[in-house]
């Protein structure tokens, strides 16, 4: 395997990612050393239109089709890490959006299934991960607060929204042992990422991760 401190070899978008990779992620106290691969792998400009090509590794969110935002990179890393997705995992993403977090995700776990309430944008990012080789990531239209019962339970669940309370079909649907990681808050109160461990049946054990701010959750428990 080649060092990714080599550069030497590396293309315009590998060396961009990398940059990406020291600057905004480990620098932040990103970690995971399977994380910081599939941050490196998965190419972020695919996601973007092309006029946005050229900004595909900045340290913002970018925006993408529908008035929707593609995720900071670090945002990014950082819910992967906080789920602690093992390479036989199960999981969950409720907002599909571009699918760049989803492609991330599918570099982490077995499968990947993600949900996304537009059509237009479940589509788009279909195609996207098809044209890339994602074959481990099924793309679903439809109400993401209601989960996916049919593919439960999951060992990690993230969501790329933020609501004012955890709908109780993620919280049915995440194993024991389990993983969640969402925003939780309202558009005009301080969003805090949290983490959310399904510890037994009924209990639970709940990390506050730091302020973010997101896009509203939709949905029939949203």
């Amino acid at each position: 395997m080649r060092d990714p401190a080599d550069t030497r070899l590396l293309t315009d978008s590998e060396k961009y990612r990398q940059r990406m990779v020291e600057r905004q992620l480990i620098r932040r106290g990103i970690t995971d050393p399977r994380v910081l691969d599939a941050m490196r792998t998965v190419p972020r400009e695919a996601f973007v239109a092309d006029y946005l090509a050229r900004r595909a590794y900045d340290d913002c969110a970018l925006p993408i089709e529908l008035g929707q935002t593609i995720s900071q990179p670090y945002i990014v890393a950082l819910m992967a890490e906080a789920a602690e997705i093992k390479p036989g995992d199960r999981v969950l993403e409720i907002g599909t959006g571009s699918g760049y977090a989803a492609a991330v995700l599918g570099q982490l776990a077995a499968h990947v299934h993600t949900i996304e309430r537009h059509a237009l944008l479940a589509e788009t990012a279909r195609g996207r991960l098809a044209v890339l080789g994602h074959g481990n990531i099924e793309v679903r239209c439809g109400d993401g607060t209601q989960g996916w019962a049919e593919h439960a339970p999951f060992d990690a669940i993230l969501a790329a929204a933020s609501g004012l309370r955890i709908p109780e079909a993620w919280k049915l649907q995440l194993a024991i042992g389990g993983r969640l990681v969402m925003p939780r808050g309202g558009m005009r109160s301080v969003q805090k990422l949290i983490k959310l461990t399904r510890v037994s049946e009924g209990n639970f054990a709940e990390e506050n991760l730091g302020s973010v701010m997101f896009v509203p959750l939709v949905g029939e428990h949203g």
